[in-house]
């Protein structure tokens, strides 16, 4: 009975696994995350109109641990659900890693005044993520595509959509108000998760129809084998 109990929990919970390519593109992150040569400024008028608020470090200073509870919750409802998330991650993750290798892209950032906790956490942010890698915006991307997936699932509620729609907006908004990001890193992640989603469905579709049809022919080969077994 214990060894059933131990390969169920297996089972249920190695799927978890699959979160493991977290740590592996934060190593990516970090090896990209410098400048070889030349470094773009995408900064438009809207930048510059938009006033630096401190406040909006928490939201953005929590992302990771966001994305991390959004996935589990994915998991908890429907893992095939969050596969799709994960897959869709790692896919936007690794074309950011490629874009920024050929266009690396910089904000300006302000300068700091204060010794309060959130202009120390601003100040944290800015020493601990350099002012690179900033086309697309991966805290736009995956905060937008947690709330997509969930947006396009069957077990969505009016309670979940809110909780994750304000808490994936409040992280945009972050990125523009904390000025580590510039509107179109914004608008490039969100068009990027909605290039790549739709491309991750189809081979999702597709791996699902392949196993179906490799569970049909493994059953008829059963079948045939009883069928010559009792006829024997």
């Amino acid at each position: 009975m214990n060894v059933y109990i131990k390969k169920l929990f297996s089972k249920r919970f190695a799927p978890l696994l699959a979160m493991l390519i977290f740590p592996v593109l934060g190593m990516i992150y970090a090896a990209v995350n410098r400048v070889d040569d030349k470094v773009w400024s995408l900064v438009t008028p809207f930048d510059q109109a938009v006033p630096f608020i401190k406040w909006f470090a928490v939201p953005y200073s929590v992302w990771i641990i966001y994305i991390y509870i959004c996935v589990l919750f994915f998991f908890v409802k429907d893992v095939r659900t969050f596969y799709r998330a994960i897959a869709t991650y790692t896919v936007c993750a690794l074309l950011c890693y490629l874009v920024y290798s050929v266009f690396q892209t910089t904000v300006p950032r302000p300068a700091l005044d204060g010794s309060d906790p959130l202009t120390r956490l601003v100040a944290y942010i800015y020493n601990r993520d350099r002012p690179f890698n900033c086309f697309p915006s991966i805290h736009c991307f995956s905060s937008y595509m947690v709330f997509r997936i969930l947006a396009s699932s069957s077990f969505k509620t009016r309670r979940s959509l809110s909780l994750i729609g304000i808490g994936s907006g409040l992280i945009i908004l972050s990125t523009q108000f904390i000025k580590q990001h510039v509107v179109l890193d914004l608008i490039a992640g969100i068009a990027l998760v909605e290039l790549v989603l739709p491309v991750v469905v189809l081979a999702e579709r597709w791996i699902a129809r392949e196993l179906a049809a490799g569970n049909r022919t493994k059953s008829r080969a059963k079948s045939r084998a009883k069928s010559t077994y009792y006829s024997s």
